[in-house]
């Protein structure tokens, strides 16, 4: 747990030295006509739980656990992390709009911290996205998505038509690029998220079949 404190220290040094990325600029990919109003990421719209594995690695600081994931509602999910030994080290609910704080051990209730696990997982756990662009390269169908400042490119295998990255930016520069390895629609057996502007990590592995 100690580990875990630390890294809202970490956290909250990091902000303040926070190294400004360079723009983002989609390589290797051509324009194509825009035939989808909306693509979506399904990995989590199953109403069955799903459970990972939890690493999360911030520069020298490795913090391990489980996480449980389980749509609620249309719009919300709750989020539970434990220890490896089971004890609850946090639990909220989440929608794209909203976030309810259930639980939160004191050794973790640390502002900062809870802002990293909210805005990491309302990108993740959104669901729709308005296409205002489409593009390809020689493995992928690309789609833009804008909201405010906000953008992503979403890119759609050609073979298996599975969601296999989500590139977030923000002013033009990239955030968060999130990796996912899939057999089906509706879950993810391996999650990657990588923050660019500074060296934190998240990695999910699937525990339990997701039906």
């Amino acid at each position: 747990m100690r580990r875990f404190l630390l890294l809202s220290l970490v956290y909250s040094s990091i902000l303040l030295l926070m190294i400004s990325c360079k723009s983002y600029q989609l390589k290797d990919a051509k324009p194509v006509s825009n035939t989808e109003k909306t693509v979506e990421n399904l990995y989590f719209s199953s109403k069955e739980d799903y459970v990972y594995k939890c690493q999360m690695d911030v520069y020298k600081n490795h913090i391990s656990g489980i996480l449980i994931i389980k749509k609620i509602s249309e719009t919300t999910h709750r989020v539970v992390m434990t220890s490896d030994f089971g004890n609850k080290m946090i639990d909220f609910e989440i929608s794209e709009n909203d976030f309810k704080l259930n639980y939160v051990l004191a050794d973790l209730d640390k502002k900062m911290v809870i802002n990293f696990l909210k805005n990491d997982f309302q990108e993740l756990l959104r669901q729709k996205f308005p296409v205002k662009e489409s593009f390809e390269n020689d493995d992928s169908k690309i789609y833009l998505s804008k909201f405010d400042k906000k953008q992503y490119y979403l890119f759609f295998d050609k073979e298996n038509g599975l969601l296999n990255q989500i590139i977030y930016t923000q002013n033009n520069k990239e955030k968060i690029d999130f990796t996912f390895e899939a057999k089906k629609t509706t879950f993810a057996e391996v999650i990657n998220l990588q923050h660019k502007d500074f060296k934190i990590n998240i990695k999910l592995f699937q525990i339990t079949e997701n039906k």
